[in-house]
């Protein structure tokens, strides 16, 4: 009975490095940027600090935080899972450094300490496996704590030129909000209009690309509202409204092209995180409360 019990604890574990692994991959590789898990602990997180932007205060710290709780949870995963791989079969499919007492060590530090040792691939070799299982599964964890550090590094590279790409849109946003909308888009004889429409559809797309392939960005609140993209989106619908009334075909298309780019970006805000099931407008207004700028916009 004991010798299941000690491999249904070594499957427990086997699961959860399963978990955790899966978990990272739709993270940090999968085209959707969206594990389950960091997905609960990033929403849940952004719930809990609120209150705090419904006061008032900045909340900047969420999605950095956000992050480092979501990788601090892989390594609990991994950590926890590998020594319940271990302890059942610790001492007598391990080989001590001598000196160690056997009789006076516990086991399940032992084995939360070989499988952090192994994660992190220092590789002190005072807890060596001797099954040859063993052998296989350590190399296997040092690989996989090697692909985490390696991972969580590119993840957060990968991260902050996403939000510097989604605020220098809203910085655009905000020097235009200073020019008439109306002014600028029915000059017949001006040229400026029509690029400038397209280039920000074209800023917007890459937001949507990013906001999907980098989901937590979505957690990052600006302090300042002028590089707040929830707080500036106004000015491209705005700008939108106008174009469509523009004298000039071109500038007409273009706004056209803005609005698709509008639309896209509100329904896939709605489907990944707010679910208003509502009209851009209406999405676009939740998107701002979301992040506290409800009274600004």
């Amino acid at each position: 009975m004991a010798y299941w019990a000690d491999w249904l604890i070594t499957g427990v574990g086997a699961v959860l490095v399963l978990v955790a692994l899966r978990d990272i991959f739709h993270t940090i590789w999968h085209p959707s940027g969206r594990g389950d898990l960091s997905h609960l602990v990033m929403r849940g997180l952004w719930r809990l600090g609120q209150r705090r932007r419904d006061r008032g205060t900045a909340g900047v710290l969420t999605g950095p935080i956000a992050l480092a709780l979501v990788i601090g949870m892989w390594l609990v995963l991994l950590i926890g899972g590998g020594a319940l791989v271990y302890v059942p079969h610790l001492p007598e499919s391990f080989q001590y450094q001598s000196g160690l007492d056997v009789s006076e060590r516990s086991v399940v530090l032992d084995a939360i300490y070989a499988s952090t040792v192994t994660l992190a691939t220092l590789g002190f070799g005072d807890i060596v496996p001797t099954a040859g299982w063993l052998r296989a599964v350590v190399p296997v964890q040092g690989l996989i704590g090697f692909a985490l550090l390696t991972g969580s590094v590119t993840w957060v590279l990968q991260v902050y030129p996403a939000l510097t790409r989604r605020r220098a849109l809203a910085v655009r946003l905000a020097q235009l909000r200073t020019v008439s909308a109306f002014d600028l888009v029915q000059d017949p004889h001006s040229t400026l209009a029509a690029p400038l429409l397209e280039s920000l559809a074209g800023a917007l797309v890459q937001a949507r690309v990013d906001v999907t392939q980098y989901s937590e960005t979505f957690y990052f609140r600006d302090g300042d509202e002028e590089a707040a993209l929830p707080a500036m989106l106004s000015v491209a619908s705005t700008l939108c409204a106008a174009g469509h009334e523009a004298p000039r075909n071109d500038v007409r298309l273009a706004a056209t092209l803005l609005s698709t780019a509008i639309d896209d970006f509100a329904r896939v805000l709605d489907r990944q995180f707010l679910g208003v099931g509502g009209s851009t407008g209406e999405i676009l207004a939740a998107y701002a409360r979301a992040h506290n700028y409800a009274d600004r916009t």
